[in-house]
C-alpha cells in the first residue's frame, strides 16, 4: 500500500494545529473564545495559532511597567503644575507610540484629566506582552469600552450624524444626547499607527 506524502503532510499539520490550539487554550487559563473559518487554509490556521500561543505565553505586564522600563516616570498629576502635566502627558503619548500603543477619542478630557486617567487606571491593565516580531499594536480608545458611559460620550462628542441616525434606528428607546464639539483639540495631533 502506497501512502500519499501530501496526505501525511496534511495530517501532520492538522495535528500541529490541534496541539497549538490546545496549548493556547491552556495558556489562556481555559478561557478562550475563538472562531476559525472552514475555508481557512491550513498553513494560515497554523500560523494564526502559533501567534496566539506566542501572545498567550508572553510575560505579563502593564503599559505603566513598560513605560517605566523605557525610563518614563509617571509622577502623580496632583504634584504637577498644568504646564508640567501637559509636558508629561505628551512625553507619555510619544513613549506609548514608540511601543506601538496608540490613543483615540481623548478630546473630551483636559490634559490633567487624561494624564490622571492614564496614570491612575488606563495604563495599569495587565496583559501578555507579545513578541516584537508579531508586530502587534495596541489601541486605547478612551470611549471604547462599550459601557453606558462610554457609549454616551461617543454619541455626544465623536459620532457623526450618520452614525447617530443609525444608532437611533437600531435603538429607538435610547435617549440620544445632543452633539457637542469636544472641548479640547488633541486627537488630530496624536501619533497614529502606520496605515491608520
Amino acid at each position: 500500500m502506497t501512502t500519499d506524502p501530501n496526505d501525511l503532510e496534511r495530517i501532520d499539520r492538522e495535528i500541529r494545529i490541534n496541539e497549538l490550539r490546545h496549548a493556547a487554550e491552556e495558556a489562556a487559563g481555559g478561557e478562550m473564545v475563538a472562531w476559525e473559518s472552514e475555508d481557512c487554509p491550513p498553513e494560515i490556521a497554523e500560523q494564526f495559532w502559533e501567534q496566539v500561543l506566542a501572545f498567550e505565553e508572553g510575560p505579563e505586564t502593564t503599559h505603566a511597567e513598560q513605560l517605566r522600563q523605557a525610563g518614563v516616570e509617571l509622577p502623580p498629576a496632583d504634584g504637577l503644575s498644568d504646564e508640567q502635566v501637559t509636558a508629561k502627558l505628551w512625553e507619555v503619548i510619544h513613549a506609548l507610540a514608540r511601543q506601538q500603543v496608540f490613543l483615540h477619542s481623548t478630546d473630551h478630557l483636559s490634559d490633567r484629566e487624561l494624564y490622571k486617567h492614564l496614570t491612575e487606571d488606563g495604563l495599569h491593565e495587565r496583559f501578555n506582552l507579545p513578541p516584537p516580531e508579531l508586530g502587534m499594536r495596541c489601541h486605547i480608545d478612551l470611549v471604547g469600552s462599550g459601557s453606558d458611559e462610554h457609549i454616551h460620550l461617543h454619541l455626544k462628542y465623536y459620532a457623526n450624524e450618520d452614525y447617530r441616525r443609525r444608532w437611533m434606528k437600531d435603538f429607538p428607546d435610547e435617549v440620544m444626547p445632543d452633539h457637542v464639539d469636544p472641548p479640547y483639540d488633541r486627537d488630530r495631533h496624536l501619533p497614529r499607527a502606520e496605515g491608520w
